[in-house]
Order: structure tokens, then C-alpha cells, then sequence
């Protein structure tokens, strides 16, 4: 059985993040979500969550070195031996590379790129029905635009690099969470990544 090293990848809205945990429950591996990270430290008050809760109230991205730092150490952790599943990381080429000489370091270069593909008008709409749901101050209509046009510009080009590996999987993520879910399975089953 091929480990699961995975990384899915979408728009703001596409549904990664559910989809991802989902993946990792079902694949037994941990969920390394850089936005999951940044919102515990933002909520518990650290002093990475001050800098981070003012680089995210001004609709802008945690830089480079922060993000890399913090997804090296939790992929150097145990439960990560066996797989993990990243969501969030990497977000654009300069993460890429840095992703890669990690990876490379411990051989154990990533084997599914999941793209999930939603159009920018349900992104918009789901990231809506987010904010008023969960109250999230950072889901207000100039901070979307913007992340959608930071996702546009700086990690879509990622995708090419991932294709030219043949690793990238494009799943329709317009459906049901068990629509979206079983097209993923089918196609890591593909690729001889199985439940």
C-alpha cells in the first residue's frame, strides 16, 4: 500500500478543508492545516496569533518563512511517519521548492495533489454562508476578492508544477460532501493510495 503524502489544493470556498479532514480520518493521517493552525493561535491569544490575526484582519497572507517553519515542524512530528494530508501548504512556488528540499530531505516526496475544482461565483457563495455561520470577521466581501485573487495569481501556477510530475488529481467539487468524497477515493484508489 502506497502511503498516503497528499496535498489538496482549491480555492477559498471550494471545500478543502472538509474534504481534507475527511481524507485524513478515512486514511488515518493527520490533517496539517496552515489555517487551522493560525486561527487556534489567533483564538488562544499567543503572540504568534497577535501577528497573525493582524496580517489576516488586513486580508493579506502569513508570510513564507512563518508558514514553512510551522508545517517542517508538524510534519517532523510521529503521527506524521505514516502520511499526511496538507491543506493550506504550499500556497505558492517559493513554498513549492521549499516543500520539496523537506521532502526530499526525508524522501518522502508528495505521491496525489487533489485539485478541487469549484467556480469563483459558488467559492463566493459558500465563503458567505462560512461567515454568517461561524461569525468569521476575515470572510467579509473585500478579504474574499482579494484571497481569490491571491489563490488566482500565486497558488493556481502551483498546479503546473505538480501536473508536469503527473501527480495532480482534478476533482469536481460542486455536490454533495459524499459526491466530492467518493470521486477523491476513486481517484487516490487510482493511483494505489487505499483506504
Amino acid at each position: 500500500m502506497t502511503e498516503p503524502r497528499l496535498l489538496i489544493i482549491g480555492p477559498q470556498g471550494s471545500g478543502k478543508g472538509t474534504q481534507g479532514q475527511r481524507i485524513a480520518d478515512a486514511f488515518r493521517v493527520p490533517a496539517v492545516s496552515t489555517g487551522d493552525v493560525f486561527r487556534a493561535n489567533v483564538k488562544n491569544g499567543t503572540p504568534l496569533g497577535l501577528e497573525v490575526k493582524a496580517i489576516i484582519d488586513a486580508g493579506d497572507l502569513v508570510p513564507d518563512e512563518l508558514t514553512g517553519a510551522i508545517v517542517r515542524d508538524r510534519l517532523a512530528q510521529d503521527d506524521a511517519a505514516g502520511g499526511f494530508l496538507l491543506d493550506g501548504y504550499p500556497r505558492n512556488l517559493g513554498q513549492v521548492s521549499d516543500l520539496d528540499a523537506f521532502l526530499d530531505e526525508r524522501d518522502e516526496p508528495l505521491n496525489a495533489v487533489i485539485e478541487l475544482s469549484v467556480p469563483r461565483d459558488e467559492s463566493i457563495r459558500r465563503i458567505a454562508l462560512r461567515a454568517h455561520e461561524q461569525g468569521r470577521a476575515d470572510d467579509n466581501d473585500e478579504s474574499i476578492a482579494k484571497r481569490l485573487s491571491i489563490y488566482e495569481s500565486e497558488t493556481a501556477p502551483i498546479l503546473d508544477v505538480y501536473r508536469e510530475r503527473g501527480i495532480v488529481d482534478a476533482v469536481d467539487g460542486v455536490g454533495s460532501l459524499d459526491e466530492v468524497f467518493e470521486r477523491i477515493v476513486v481517484a487516490l484508489t487510482a493511483r494505489g493510495i487505499v483506504v
